[in-house]
C-alpha cells in the first residue's frame, strides 16, 4: 500500500520532508510514502496525480498551504475539508473512513472541515476571495485539489486534502507576487528583486505574507510528525 503525496511547491515540501525533491521527481520518504513537487496550478497536480498512480500509489494526499475565504481562518488554521467545489461549481465529497481517522488522531488540533474552492489561477484581492465565500461558501481556497480529487476518482482511490492557511482572508497579495511567479508556481528572483527596486512599498507586504507563510509550514510539520499513522492506517 503506498501513499502518493502531491506538494505544490519546493517551499512546502520541507514542511513534510528533509529530503531534496526537485520538481517532477518521485521520491519515497518512507517505505509506503511517495512524494512529488508538482509545480503549482491544477494541470501541473493532475499530471503529478497520474505520475504517482502510475507509481503505484493506492490513494493520495493533495498537501500544502491554503488561501482563507473565511475571516474566521488564520494564517497557521489547519483545513482538511470533506468536500471540494471545482470552478464549474461540481462538487467532489472526499470523506472517507482514512479522512475521519486522520481527522480524529489530529486531536487536539484545531481542524476546518469546511467546503474548499478550486481556482486555476492566484486570487490576489480580498474583494475576489470574499466573492468567492459569497457565492460558494467555501472557507479556503487552492489551485490543485480538485485536479487530485479528478484523477483520485478516476481511479476510484480515496483522497485526502491536508491544507493550512498561509493569506487571511483580509489581505491583498502583493503584486511582486503575481509579477515573479512563473506558470511553475516558482519564484523568478530577479523579477522580484527588480519589482522591489521599483515598488520599494511593496515590501511590508511580502514580509508580511513571509511570517503568515512560516506559520502555515509550522503548523504542517507538526501534522508531519503523525505521518506514519496517516499512510498506515488500511485501505477499506
Amino acid at each position: 500500500m503506498i501513499t502518493g503525496i502531491i506538494i505544490a511547491l519546493a517551499d512546502e515540501v520541507s514542511s513534510l520532508t528533509n529530503k531534496t525533491i526537485n520538481k517532477g521527481d518521485c521520491v519515497f520518504i518512507n517505505d509506503n510514502t511517495l512524494v512529488t513537487c508538482s509545480g503549482a496550478g491544477p494541470k501541473n497536480a493532475y499530471r503529478a496525480s497520474q505520475l504517482l498512480i502510475e507509481k503505484g500509489a493506492d490513494r493520495l494526499i493533495s498537501w500544502g498551504c491554503a488561501a482563507a475565504l473565511s475571516d474566521t481562518l488564520m494564517p497557521g488554521d489547519l483545513v482538511l475539508p470533506l468536500h471540494l467545489q471545482a470552478e464549474n461549481q461540481q462538487q467532489f465529497s472526499i470523506e472517507s473512513p482514512w479522512l475521519n481517522h486522520i481527522i480524529k488522531e489530529l486531536a487536539p488540533i484545531k481542524i476546518n472541515t469546511g467546503l474548499l474552492a478550486e481556482s486555476s489561477a492566484i486570487v490576489a484581492q480580498s474583494s475576489d476571495k470574499q466573492a468567492i465565500n459569497t457565492q460558494s461558501n467555501a472557507i479556503a481556497l487552492d489551485m490543485e485539489s480538485i485536479a487530485i480529487a479528478q484523477v483520485a476518482k478516476q481511479h476510484k482511490l480515496a483522497i485526502v486534502v491536508i491544507r493550512c492557511i498561509a493569506d487571511p482572508v483580509s489581505m491583498n497579495l502583493p503584486k511582486a507576487v503575481s509579477y515573479a511567479l512563473n506558470a511553475q508556481g516558482d519564484v523568478i528572483l530577479t523579477k522580484l528583486l527588480w519589482f522591489l527596486l521599483t515598488h520599494p512599498s511593496e515590501l511590508p507586504g511580502l514580509i508580511k505574507l513571509g511570517l503568515h507563510f512560516n506559520a502555515a509550514k509550522n503548523k504542517l510539520k507538526i501534522v508531519a510528525k503523525q505521518l506514519n499513522t496517516i499512510v498506515n492506517f488500511p485501505l477499506q
